[in-house]
């Protein structure tokens, strides 16, 4: 078992942050709000207000999740309420498959500006690796990411995007891209966590100078009830949510946990008082068992 080892480059702990320096050359936190599957302006609002308030830094959207407008409309009145500017928090956003292709991918990061009402995006993620319509096998999937690239990197150049990077990418999509792009993805956004310890975009990830950022690091709740992540729990008197988030934090791994219930947005932002040990560590990364809990993106061309 690898040995584990929590390193920040740069940490604010009165604020619960931690922040990564991102190959762009941009500062991103290591902990932020995931927006997934929260659509209701009134929620968005509340959660985003509560938020702001305990630190939280980072918000995580796409175009597909339809939300963008409300995060957009929170933020311009938040940020004043928090005495926060927009330079003082990281917005990601991500190209849709139905968008993907040249002149569709930069028109979609254009609209996403507009929804969120910024002159830019800290993050500028494709979000998957295939095309809308086009079935797994079909080879225009590699194409329209292709494609798709090179519009994200014409963003970045034109200074509407500061950082690009891609999502559900296996290493396969990823070896491939060295073949056309110029920019190194900044950012590698996937599922991870315990049951799915994916080493293989990790060490890709560590190769290149990527930043690697879970998502569903709860297993959508289903690790919350695993007796190994409640042994530890209760002996570090913490939340089993807490500890999986914590395990991938001290891995540099980021973490973007999504809830719309704001006692658990105080829950998952309390985190930095605490320190798993590395007997902990390799606990919960010996549970792996290559479960997929959201989407497999191994069988795209």
């Amino acid at each position: 078992m690898p040995t584990f080892v929590f390193v920040l480059v740069k940490a604010d702990f009165a604020m619960n942050r931690a922040i990564f320096k991102l190959c762009s050359g941009y500062d991103m936190p290591l902990f932020g709000l995931g927006t997934c599957q929260i659509k209701e302006s009134d929620i968005i609002y509340k959660v985003i207000d509560e938020a702001l308030r305990l630190g939280y830094r980072l918000i995580d959207t796409a175009s597909s999740y339809r939300n963008e407008q409300h995060i957009g409309n929170a933020l311009k009145d938040l940020l004043p309420k928090h005495g926060l500017k927009r330079s003082d928090i990281f917005i990601t956003s991500k190209l849709a498959p139905k968008e993907q292709g040249t002149e569709p991918a930069y028109a979609a990061c254009m609209q996403s500006l507009q929804r969120l009402q910024t002159d830019y995006l800290d993050l500028y993620l494709i979000h998957w690796p295939g095309k809308q319509k086009l079935k797994p096998d079909d080879c225009g999937n590699a194409e329209a990411r292709r494609q798709s690239w090179l519009s994200c990197e014409r963003l970045h150049k034109e200074g509407k995007v500061r950082s690009i990077g891609v999502s559900n990418y296996t290493v396969k999509h990823l070896d491939e891209m060295l073949g056309y792009a110029t920019t190194c993805p900044a950012v590698l956004q996937v599922e991870y966590h315990p049951y799915l310890v994916q080493k293989d975009l990790l060490s890709w990830c560590n190769l290149h100078n990527t930043h690697l950022q879970a998502y569903s690091s709860l297993g959508r709740t289903h690790l919350l009830s695993d007796k190994d992540v409640i042994d530890v729990a209760k002996r570090l008197e913490r939340k089993p949510s807490q500890v999986l988030l914590r395990w991938g934090l001290q891995q540099n791994i980021g973490v973007i946990p999504k809830t719309q219930n704001l006692e658990r947005v105080a829950e998952n932002a309390a985190l930095w008082d605490f320190e798993l040990t590395t007997k902990d560590m390799e606990r919960l990364s010996q549970l792996h068992r290559n479960t997929k809990f959201c989407w497999d993106p191994s069988g795209i061309a």
